[in-house]
């Protein structure tokens, strides 16, 4: 049941929740510029730019689940049962898997728009990290202060959706949550308009009333919706402490 969030004000602020009905051992994690990172089925990635994120350290390798490198570029994968969809090896492909995913892009790439080309020949393995460590079934957000993409591995193939509304929560894919949005276009931070005949007596008796039929349960698609309204409507000033403060809220 997670939710992740870009926030761009003077900066660009990416966060998101995680939470879930499996615990894990969590540390906030630096993975230092060059520090050799083995691939299963590639050579070991020695040369990378620096990572900071959450991850859970097994045989001392770092399984990111978010992250930013030195460079701004910023990943965060999100649970997508019964979607995602890995592949076995194929020829030609680079192959990459699923646990190496977000290192891969955030030591390789400094922009979204160098992530996309890699993409083009990229294929997530369905190889597991070890026999008690399956591959999770996930997509992702990632996100620079220019751009915001959604990435799926999906049975016919991997999608990278643009994402303009800088927000991923979980199923369906993110191409059903993009239409939802359509279904919310009424809501406003404003007062309500009555589109009633006007012999029929209508008032805002509270603050708020334009965005009633604002989601509020905790399905990935309210999430969703609640996130990008909210969102949408922040206003902080432009001092780190502010921009954090209300990225907080947002959450």
């Amino acid at each position: 049941m997670c939710t992740a969030v870009t926030y761009q004000t003077h900066d660009l602020y990416f966060g998101r929740t995680l939470d879930n009905d499996t615990a894990y051992s969590l540390n906030v994690t630096v993975t230092p510029r060059n520090f050799p990172l083995p691939f299963r089925h590639g050579e070991t990635l020695s040369r990378h730019y620096a990572i900071l994120g959450m991850a859970h350290i097994a045989e001392g390798y770092p399984l990111y689940f978010d992250g930013v490198n030195e460079k701004g570029l910023a990943m965060a994968a999100l649970n997508f049962p019964g979607y995602a969809h890995y592949n076995t090896v194929l020829p030609d492909r680079n192959n990459i898997a699923v646990f190496e995913f977000l290192p891969c892009i955030l030591g390789r790439c400094a922009t979204v728009a160098e992530a996309r080309c890699l993409l083009e020949n990229l294929n997530l393995t369905d190889t597991a990290f070890r026999e008690d460590l399956p591959p999770t079934p996930l997509h992702w957000l990632l996100a620079d202060r220019h751009e915001v993409l959604t990435i799926e591995s999906l049975r016919e193939g991997l999608k990278v959706y643009p994402n303009p509304v800088g927000v991923l929560t979980n199923n369906p894919p993110f191409e059903y949550h993009y239409t939802n949005v359509s279904n919310y276009m009424g809501l406003s931070t404003d007062h309500a308009t009555s589109q009633f005949k006007k012999r029929i007596p209508t008032k805002n008796y509270s603050l708020g009333m334009g965005a009633l039929g604002l989601p509020g349960d905790f399905s990935s698609a309210s999430r969703f919706i609640r996130a990008l309204f909210v969102k949408e409507n922040s206003v902080s000033e432009h001092n780190e402490k502010s921009n954090v403060n209300q990225f907080f809220h947002i959450l």
